[in-house]
C-alpha cells in the first residue's frame, strides 16, 4: 500500500468537536466550509465537481473512495467545487477500464486536500443529531486552538450567495445553431449534463451569467427560460429573483431545477430556509402528486421551499413531496406554464425516473409553439 506511514490529521467541528484521520497522500493541508455528507455509492466524481457542493467538506458515506479512478468524461464543471473531502478508506488503486487517471491524481491537479481513515458512520450520525455546520479539516493537528480562532470567521452558509463564484463570467452558447428550440438558461451554478439533456433535445441554448437581466436574456428571443441550480442560499439572489419574476411574467416555459426551483418559489413570494442537514445522495424517494407514481431521485442541496406558505399561496401548485420529510420536491403555477423540481432529473444513478421532466419542458415549448403560429 502506499504513503504506509501518513500524516495525522484531523476533522474540527463548528462545536469544537473533533474526529482524528489521515491525511490522503501523505500531504500536508488546511481546508474549511460547511461539512456535509452523501449517501451516493457511486458518483464521486460527479459530486465533486458539480458548483451545488462549492464550498463544502464533503464526506462520502461509501466506505471506500478511488477505486474506479476518474474519467474525463464525467465532470459536471470545469473544476473540482468542494472545499476538501473527507472519507473512510481511499483507494490508491482503481480497476476500471475506462478511468484515465486514479483519484488521488485527480485530486491533486485539482489541488484538493482530503482525509481518510476517518470514522464516517459515527461522523454522520453526529451531523444528523446536530445538523451540518462549518468545519476545517488540516493536518495541522497541534494547533487546535489557533484552528478553532480561523474556524470562526468561516462566514455561515445560511445568508451566503455563491452563484457569483461559480456562474459563467461571460454568455456562451451550447448545441446545434440550426436546432429548433432556443433555450435562454440562466447559470447560477449550471452542471454539464443538464445542457447535455436540453441540447439533445433539438434545443440550441445561450448560457447567462448569474447577475443577467432579463432584457438581456429575452433580446436573444428564446422559445422557453430555465433556472440552473447552483450552491449558497438562494435568498440572496436579488438579480435572479428579479428575473425570474420577468420570465414568469413572460407568458413562455420556465423551467427550475434545484437551487433554481428555490428561485421560482421566491419570485412568487414563497420564503426558503436552511435545512437541519439537507439532502445529498442518490436514492432520494420522491412522490408525484399528479401520477401518483413514486421515483427514485438524486438530490443536493441544504436550503428548501417553506411548505406552509405553498400551500397557502392560490397561485402555485405542489406536484412532488419528499417521502422522507414531507418536503416540498416540485410545484408547478397554475396559470403559466412554469414548473420546477427540488432534485436532479439530469443525474442518473441508476434509475432515470425523472428524465421525463425534460420532456416536459419541450412538451410545454412545442404548445407554445404551436399556439404562436
Amino acid at each position: 500500500m502506499k504513503y504506509q506511514s501518513r500524516r495525522k490529521a484531523l476533522l474540527l467541528l463548528a462545536d469544537g468537536t473533533i474526529f482524528y484521520g489521515k491525511s490522503v497522500g501523505d500531504k500536508e493541508g488546511t481546508a474549511f466550509g460547511e461539512v456535509c455528507f452523501n449517501t451516493g455509492m457511486t458518483g464521486y466524481q460527479e459530486i465533486f465537481t458539480d458548483p451545488s457542493y462549492f464550498g463544502q467538506l464533503m464526506v462520502t458515506t461509501n466506505a471506500h473512495i478511488g477505486n474506479y479512478g476518474t474519467n474525463v468524461e464525467e465532470v459536471e464543471s470545469d473544476s473540482v467545487k468542494i472545499s476538501g473531502l473527507i472519507c473512510r478508506n481511499f483507494s490508491y488503486e482503481y480497476s476500471r477500464p475506462r478511468a484515465d487517471k486514479s483519484l488521488e491524481d485527480f485530486l491533486n491537479d485539482n489541488k484538493l486536500f482530503a482525509i481518510s481513515d476517518v470514522d464516517t458512520r459515527a461522523l454522520v450520525s453526529y451531523i444528523r443529531d446536530n445538523g451540518a455546520m462549518n468545519a476545517v479539516i488540516s493536518t495541522d493537528v497541534n494547533n487546535i486552538d489557533g484552528l478553532k480562532k480561523q474556524l470562526a470567521e468561516v462566514p455561515s452558509m445560511e445568508g451566503l450567495e455563491l452563484a457569483s463564484k461559480v456562474s459563467t463570467k461571460e454568455p456562451y452558447f451550447i448545441g446545434d445553431e440550426s436546432a429548433t428550440f432556443k433555450i435562454a438558461a440562466l447559470d447560477i451554478g449550471i452542471k454539464k449534463n443538464i445542457l447535455r439533456n436540453l441540447s439533445k433535445r433539438d434545443s440550441y441554448i445561450k448560457v447567462f451569467p448569474f447577475d443577467a437581466s432579463f432584457d438581456e436574456m429575452q433580446s436573444w428571443e428564446p422559445d422557453a427560460y430555465f433556472i440552473s441550480n447552483g450552491p449558497g442560499d438562494p435568498e440572496p439572489l436579488v438579480d435572479a429573483i428579479a428575473a425570474a419574476k420577468k420570465m414568469i411574467d413572460s407568458g413562455k416555459p420556465v423551467f427550475g431545477i434545484c437551487l433554481g426551483h428555490q428561485v421560482i418559489a421566491l419570485a412568487k413570494g414563497i420564503s426558503t430556509y436552511k435545512m437541519h442537514n439537507g439532502h445529498r445522495g442518490i436514492n432520494h424517494p420522491i412522490l408525484n402528486l399528479v401520477t401518483g407514481k413514486g421515483e427514485i431521485t438524486s438530490q443536493n442541496h441544504g436550503f428548501a421551499v417553506n411548505r406552509e406558505e405553498t400551500e397557502a399561496n392560490s397561485d402555485v401548485e405542489i406536484t412532488h413531496v419528499h417521502l422522507n420529510d414531507n418536503t416540498v420536491a416540485g410545484i408547478k403555477l397554475k396559470d403559466k406554464d412554469v414548473f420546477s423540481v427540488q432534485y436532479h432529473p439530469e443525474a442518473s444513478p441508476g434509475p432515470h425516473d425523472a428524465d421525463y421532466l425534460f420532456d416536459q419542458f419541450f412538451d410545454l415549448i412545442k404548445s407554445k409553439s404551436v399556439q404562436t403560429v
